[in-house]
């Protein structure tokens, strides 16, 4: 598990570091299907059911469909492969470093001396949150954006799954149903954007202030 959890936040240093759509897309999708075995592991453990559709959910629509969905909206916009970076990929991973390590202060500072293993999950949670707000704030391209979010809501599931494994099944199925509007929702946003203005960088929506 702890292996696991080093390899989802290795994903998201991944995602900080590329200057490309294709392997930014393609690190999320890695780090969704992680996330999936870390609750296919879950629910192998509590025995809980929902946990095993959950599992299955994950790997289909954030590791498979959503991914793929996005390179699609890319290729017919011509988004062109470059996110279009505030800060180059060498100073990004030092800002994800200090965001890992504040993650993991306030983690224990949170839970205590007495429970490490908890402690160390909200860290890894914590950190691929502000990772994921990191990317949204620091990434002109508006796909890097539905990315960052879809990343900080990774954040959000590991942590409901490693400290409350025992969640309602529907509230679960709630949140996923709420992201996959939200991814569909965005990518229509994104479309309409390079329709109306030929591109989808941000920057280029200043000239509209005013």
């Amino acid at each position: 598990m702890n292996m696991i959890m080093v390899l989802i936040v290795l994903m998201t240093f991944i995602m900080v570091l590329s200057k490309r759509i294709t392997p930014l897309v393609n690190s999320f999708a890695v780090q969704s299907l992680f996330l999936a075995v870390i609750v296919f592991s879950e629910a192998v453990t509590t025995g809980l059911a929902g946990l095993y559709a959950i599992a299955f959910l994950i790997l289909t629509l954030k590791a498979v469909f959503i991914p793929k969905m996005l390179k699609n909206v890319a290729t017919r916009t011509k988004a062109g492969e470059h996110l279009g970076l505030v800060i180059n990929p060498m100073l990004s991973i030092v800002c994800a470093v200090i965001l890992a390590y504040l993650g993991w202060i306030f983690a224990r500072k949170i839970m205590g001396l007495t429970s490490i293993a908890d402690a160390s999950a909200l860290a890894v949670s914590l950190s691929i949150m502000l990772t994921g707000l990191f990317i949204m704030v620091f990434r002109l391209k508006a796909i890097a954006q539905v990315v960052g979010l879809l990343v900080m809501e990774n954040g959000i599931f590991l942590a409901a799954v490693a400290l409350c494994g025992n969640m309602p099944f529907f509230f679960e199925i709630a949140i996923f149903f709420d992201v996959f509007i939200c991814v569909l929702i965005l990518g229509i946003f994104v479309y309409r954007i390079n329709s109306l203005f030929t591109h989808i960088n941000l920057s280029k929506l200043n000239t509209l202030k005013g």
